[in-house]
């Protein structure tokens, strides 16, 4: 079997074939210093086991430890930024656990390596938080999420934007991704009706944009987001 596929019946079901090392790394060459760039926030529709994202995040860390090696307080906030910047969806279950975990491990070896001992209990579940919230298994042509069956539900993919401040805390922003994409407001001119259906939702629509509002959540510090956030 061709380690670009799992299986035929996988590649004929969902057309999932994934990417060599060697393209991706190309690819990612084509993109220059954005993809070094710490924050630079980054989305793969269809992410797999990771591949790119994966390449990504080595380079990213890899400016986190040029910049901030000597810094022990500063490479831990910054290499959680990185890993924050990184969104990935994909229709099948045993690609997104394995995705996350990939990332995860690739975040962790780095910052053994770098700090010279594994990191904290409440920083690795802060990146193991973030990476559940991140790395979404849905359908992004659809916009929806997606039952153990690969097949679409009623509810709306969501990606977690992530605002730190200077002193360690970070915002949690949900954002629906159909309105992102533009694709949320109502037809034929039934706003008004859908605000009045949708009231005492989670999510409320803007009344002079007609999209569903962000929802922000309350500041914590960056280390407790994997038992608070």
């Amino acid at each position: 079997m061709c380690e670009q596929i799992k299986s035929k019946q996988r590649v004929a079901d969902h057309g999932e074939v994934f990417t060599n090392e060697r393209e991706v790394k190309a690819m990612c060459d084509l993109v220059g210093v954005e993809v070094k760039k710490i924050d630079s926030t980054v989305l793969e529709p269809a992410c797999g086991e990771g591949n790119f994202l994966i390449e990504i995040l080595s380079r990213k860390l890899e400016t986190v430890r040029e910049l901030y090696a000597d810094a022990k307080a500063k490479y831990d906030l910054n290499s959680v930024i990185a890993v924050s910047s990184l969104y990935g969806v994909d229709i099948l279950g045993d690609n997104v656990t394995i995705c996350r975990q990939n990332l995860f491990n690739l975040w962790k070896d780095a910052y053994t390596q770098v700090i010279g001992k594994e990191p904290e209990k409440k920083l690795r579940e802060t990146v193991a938080r973030i990476l559940e919230l991140n790395i979404i298994r849905g359908n992004t042509l659809s916009t929806k999420l997606v039952d153990e069956n690969a097949n679409d539900t009623d509810e709306p993919i969501v990606f977690s934007e992530w605002k730190f401040t200077d002193r360690g805390y970070v915002f949690r922003i949900e954002n629906r991704y159909d309105t992102m994409l533009g694709e949320d407001k109502p037809k034929d001119g039934m706003l008004l009706f859908a605000m009045i259906q949708e009231t005492g939702g989670k999510w409320q629509r803007d009344q002079q944009t007609g999209h569903y509002a962000p929802i922000i959540h309350e500041r914590v510090h960056y280390k407790d987001v994997g038992s608070n956030v």
